[in-house]
């Protein structure tokens, strides 16, 4: 609840926070929310604190080490394409001064506010988070499908999905 009612659907512009959504979408995929949001200090500790620039470091050693630690999801290609993605992530803001330029690019840096009446009327994915993954994947991100990447616009506030009768929903419109 707290992670709803303070978090999730408020806009993210810094980079780093960006990340730390990216990476813990990543390792949801194909599991509940609430067992990322549970292990997500050891995560953060495990993760140097979602640091992309050591991330994208790691070595063998780093990596192993990530695979026999029980606080975390110890999906071998999950830690892969954690290190992966920090090194195109890095990519990316060499390209755009910030990967949240580049994000925030494809709503032209504003988020869209939807209407939504009840949870059933919140899609799984949508055309721009196939654009946007298509165009993640082409630059070398993994673990970042369509509905991976609509998951994570949700989380960052690109789109607030907050159905009608949620109070947070006119809270989120205002920003």
């Amino acid at each position: 609840m707290a992670y709803h009612d303070e978090e999730w659907g408020v806009p993210v512009y810094e980079d780093l926070r960006l990340f730390e959504f990216l990476l813990l979408e990543t390792f949801q995929a194909g599991l509940s929310w609430i067992t990322i949001l549970r292990k997500r200090e050891n995560f953060r500790n495990a993760f140097d604190a979602f640091d992309y620039v050591k991330i994208a470091a790691y070595d063998e050693k780093k990596y192993d080490a990530l695979i026999l630690d029980q606080g975390i999801i110890r999906n071998k290609l999950k830690i892969r394409s954690a290190i992966n993605n920090a090194q195109a992530f890095m990519k990316i803001q060499n390209e755009y001064g910030s990967f949240s330029d580049y994000l925030w690019g494809f709503v032209k840096h504003k988020p869209i506010n939807n209407r939504r009446a009840d949870l059933g009327a919140i899609p799984a994915n949508t055309e721009l988070s196939n654009t946007i993954s298509k165009d993640l994947k082409k630059r070398g991100f993994k673990f970042v499908g369509t509905t991976v990447i609509y998951a994570f616009m949700q989380a960052v506030g690109m789109v607030n999905d907050h159905v009608e009768s949620c109070f947070r929903d006119n809270e989120i419109m205002i920003q």
